[in-house]
């Protein structure tokens, strides 16, 4: 792919690399931190060039391509997710179910996404209601419940930062994810030094209470609000500072327990098509907390499924949505006859690739998004994957997941002090290239270090 209009044209032999990287490596902004890069011919796999190829390096989201790989191979392109709505009990002549209403979690990453059509809260909820609807069920003298149970009840990785969580980026996975696992909080900011006045939420999430000491930040700060809102739990900090000229009406926040929502809403929706319901909406891990137990057995009244996990795949690495990955880390697991947890998904990872003749010791990561600050992959291991990738019969779905950054295919990653850049290159000579590059521990201007690192990318071109 050419060099966008405008920028210079590097020499397109790859030797000039070393010459360039050398260069970087004793950038000002390098000078507490450290560079690696793995160049592989994409043809033959052979090394262009590597330097720091062995030196665990924190990949933030660039360690999508492995999770997406890993899953492509062990679940397929065509994988669905399928969420089932159940009844237990009765239905009588009347139309009276004396029974509840179970909602039971598959771990859908997808389920009320406005991404899709057919994902979207409005859908799900309008067809989950006909299906109650045309079974004959005009009252329910009983719960909605949202069945979590499949992934148990941790759904924030270890090693995720508290500043992180409760904002949407830090959404924990469950079996019964809901609209992304987030919602909105509307703001409008004062006068500088000012309150920061909340106007409400987006939907209405009227079962929280909000604690709000976000003062209004000078003009050209920016949005540095955070939500600390921990999982399971009703009360929401907001904290930090929006700026007078932030140019936005909201930030998005985690849900606190999706599986609720879900069963909330639903709840919602039967009553406003005219099915009373008797009971409250509730979870099997608050049933639990109850000392009731989840009613088993049922019977179906419909499903919903995702889309396709190459659609999937596609949106997680376009728009690097963090749920995505955490939500396929566990479904590998049980899709392999493992527990549905992180832990499992992450051992079942690394063994699949230290089969396929990657040392484990290369791979170290606490979840499948890169959110982690303790996750230390390798560039040269990454590499690896991304070449193996090339020989899969889905490799097409997954490079045209990767977005098209500096005229390349390429996942780029970041969270504080590290920067990275992973993926696929053809450069004008026709020789194909397969790389991964990160930084860690850079100072200074995040955009600036891109730059850089995309000068030194160019050089494959």
């Amino acid at each position: 792919m050419p060099a966008p209009p405008g920028n210079p044209s590097p020499p397109a032999d790859p030797a000039s690399l070393a010459g360039a990287f050398s260069t970087f490596e004793q950038d000002a902004q390098l000078r507490y931190g450290i560079a690696a890069i793995s160049v592989l011919d994409a043809r033959t796999g052979e090394p262009v060039f590597i330097r720091n190829g062995n030196t665990g390096m924190v990949p933030a989201s660039t360690l999508k391509t492995i999770t997406s790989i890993t899953s492509l191979h062990l679940l397929g392109p065509a994988y669905r997710y399928r969420t089932v709505l159940q009844y237990t009990g009765a239905i009588n002549p009347e139309g009276t179910l004396r029974g509840d209403l179970i909602i039971r979690g598959s771990g859908d990453p997808t389920l009320g996404s406005s991404r899709w059509p057919t994902t979207t809260e409005k859908a799900v909820l309008e067809n989950w209601a006909d299906a109650v609807k045309k079974a004959g069920i005009r009252r329910v003298e009983g719960r909605i419940i949202g069945d979590q149970s499949r992934m148990g009840t941790q759904s924030v990785p270890g090693g995720w930062q508290w500043d992180d969580i409760g904002n949407y980026y830090g959404a924990g996975s469950s079996a019964l994810n809901w609209r992304e696992n987030q919602f909105d909080i509307l703001l409008r900011p004062t006068q500088v030094g000012g309150p920061v006045q909340r106007i409400g939420t987006r939907p209405e999430m009227d079962y929280l209470d909000f604690v709000n000491e976000l003062t209004t930040g000078p003009a050209g700060t920016g949005d540095r609000a955070y939500v600390y809102l921990p999982p399971y739990r009703d009360v929401a900090y907001l904290r930090g500072t929006f700026a007078i000229d932030a140019g936005k009406p909201a930030i998005s926040a985690a849900l606190p327990d999706p599986a609720f929502d879900c069963a909330y809403r639903f709840l919602q929706v039967l009553e406003s098509n005219g099915i009373a319901v008797s009971g409250k909406a509730t979870t099997d891990r608050r049933l639990q907390l109850e000392g009731t137990a989840l009613p088993g057995g049922g019977k179906e009244l419909g499903a919903s499924w995702s889309p396709m996990l190459s659609d999937i795949i596609r949106e997680f690495n376009d728009h690097s949505i963090n749920l995505y990955g955490e939500s396929l880390v566990k479904t590998l697991a049980i899709e392999n006859g493992k527990q549905g947890s992180t832990p499992a998904g992450i051992r079942l990872i690394r063994e699949f690739w230290a089969d396929r003749g990657i040392d484990s010791a290369s791979l170290v990561v606490d979840d499948g998004s890169g959110l982690s600050p303790a996750n230390r992959v390798t560039v040269s291991t990454m590499s690896r994957i991304l070449q193996d990738a090339r020989k899969a019969s889905w490799f097409g779905d997954f490079y045209e997941a990767l977005p098209v950054q500096n005229g390349m295919r390429m996942k780029s990653g970041f969270i504080q002090g590290v920067r990275g850049y992973a993926g696929y290159h053809t450069a004008r000579s026709g020789r194909e290239y397969t790389f991964a590059f990160i930084v860690n521990n850079y100072n200074g201007s995040g955009s600036a270090m891109r730059r850089k690192m995309w000068s030194i990318l160019d050089h494959l071109k």
